[in-house]
């Protein structure tokens, strides 16, 4: 069990994947941890955090709650700030660095903000360890499809994200820096699908960017899988992308509308935004391995490319949301195996999840 007794640091931990990430290990599912603990920079996002957890009575989830006020600990801190994150990072054994910006078209407004989180912030957990020596075992780097190819901030900053810390690899023997790469995350904050339920909910339009766009869908417990397999799995500098569907956002539109005469309208695309997203590219398949449900991206860098576990050219082209996408039906279905339609009547499990 590769997190039993280990001290856990989540950057960005109140955030929609760093919260069902905590969540999660706190159950025990790689092990009970010795501590947990959420950093980042939003005291009211951590109050809340907090506040869930104090009031949560389900017999289920006994083990968290009985004891979290010794196992779960909350730490207001940002990773711009090299001090603080080297108060955080000193007695850990496991860093998740789940904390970016990562609206597009925000980004593409302050590109200097973008670059100050997703690439400094994590020259700072890497100077950190490398610097004080801390005895870190793992340290996950958490990245976008955007990553791959980028054409916009976003894409561009956390691009530079995976490359630091696989190259972080080199100096630093004793920790072993990976990462997941995964596309759009049904019901995170600031996604499509949170924003087309409450479109719904107010009558319409139900505003589309493109009908040809397409995305790839993961669940929040689908991202947190593969953080799992990639702790569980990944080598010194190796990226985990899950093998996942993709869909046209009009589809996605037409599923959550259902029956209901609610209008649509097609708006543009945003600024930044790509039609197709690739996980993986025509540069990256000569050195990509399947793993179950997974791809490795192994790192070209020679000093770790090491031996290859996996047959090599797991792909013949690059992985983009343009192929294989799901129909309407299956759309539809997707949807409804995550439980993520519309629900009128009240505020949906998702929307509760991530208010």
């Amino acid at each position: 069990m590769f997190l039993k007794g280990k001290n856990i640091l989540v950057t960005g931990g109140t955030g929609s994947m760093g919260k069902i990430f905590v969540h999660r290990v706190l159950t025990g599912e790689l092990g009970l941890p010795r501590k947990v603990i959420v950093f980042s920079r939003d005291e009211a996002k951590q109050h809340e955090m907090r506040v869930t957890y104090l009031n949560k009575t389900a017999t289920t989830d006994e083990v968290i709650f009985r004891n979290f006020m010794n196992v779960l600990e909350f730490r207001i801190g940002d990773v711009r700030d090299y001090s603080a994150v080297c108060s955080a990072v000193r007695d850990v054994d496991v860093v998740v660095n789940a904390a970016a910006l990562k609206q597009v078209p925000s980004c593409e407004y302050f590109p200097g903000e973008a670059i100050l989180t997703n690439c400094m912030g994590a020259m700072n957990i890497v100077r950190a360890i490398e610097q004080n020596r801390y005895p870190v075992n793992t340290v996950v780097a958490v990245s976008t499809d955007k990553a791959c190819k980028p054409v916009n901030v976003m894409g561009m900053t956390k691009s530079l994200q995976e490359r630091v810390f696989v190259a972080a690899n080199v100096l630093n023997p004793d920790t072993r820096f990976i990462g997941v790469r995964y596309g759009n995350v049904l019901a995170s904050r600031g996604s499509v699908i949170p924003l087309f339920h409450e479109q719904i909910r107010n009558g319409g339009p139900v505003t589309i960017t493109s009908p040809k766009m397409t995305r790839f869908l993961l669940s929040l417990n689908q991202a947190v899988d593969t953080v799992f397999a990639a702790l569980k799995g990944a080598g010194r500098g190796e990226i985990y992308v899950p093998d996942a569907p993709s869909a046209t956002v009009i589809n996605i539109a037409k599923a959550l509308i259902g029956a209901r005469k609610i209008p649509t309208r097609v708006t543009g695309i945003r600024p930044g935004e790509k039609m197709h997203e690739i996980m993986v590219s025509e540069e990256e398949i000569h050195h990509c391995v399947k793993r179950g449900a997974y791809y490795a991206i192994t790192p070209m860098l020679p000093e770790l490319a090491g031996k290859r576990r996996g047959p090599a050219n797991a792909l013949t082209r690059e992985f983009s949301s343009a192929d294989n996408i799901l129909s309407l039906a299956d759309t539809v279905k997707l949807l409804k195996q995550h439980q993520l339609m519309v629900d009128m009547g009240r505020p949906h499990e998702a929307g509760e999840l991530l208010r």
